[in-house]
């Protein structure tokens, strides 16, 4: 899915496959989407979706790993 984000997805959960929350969507800017994550996700996780290091308070989100975009949620495929 090549998914299109809007500012009404800001707020959302984003969740990985499992339905393991991972972050929540800060803001939406040129339809690209920025995720504040959860401060518990591990660092391989972060590596996996390709946010760098923990410097940061928001990382972008690849559009091309999103399965679904619900009414309250953004569900990741499996990395």
């Amino acid at each position: 899915m090549c998914a299109t984000f809007t500012s009404d997805d800001e707020g959302k959960r984003v969740v990985n496959e499992n339905g393991d929350a991972i972050g929540i969507v800060e803001h939406v800017e040129a339809g690209d989407v920025y995720v504040n994550p959860d401060p518990g996700i591990t660092d391989n996780v972060k590596s996996k979706l390709g946010w760098g290091d923990a410097d940061e308070d928001t990382y972008a989100l690849d559009t091309e790993n999103v399965e679904a975009i619900t009414d309250d949620e953004i569900r990741m495929r499996r990395l």
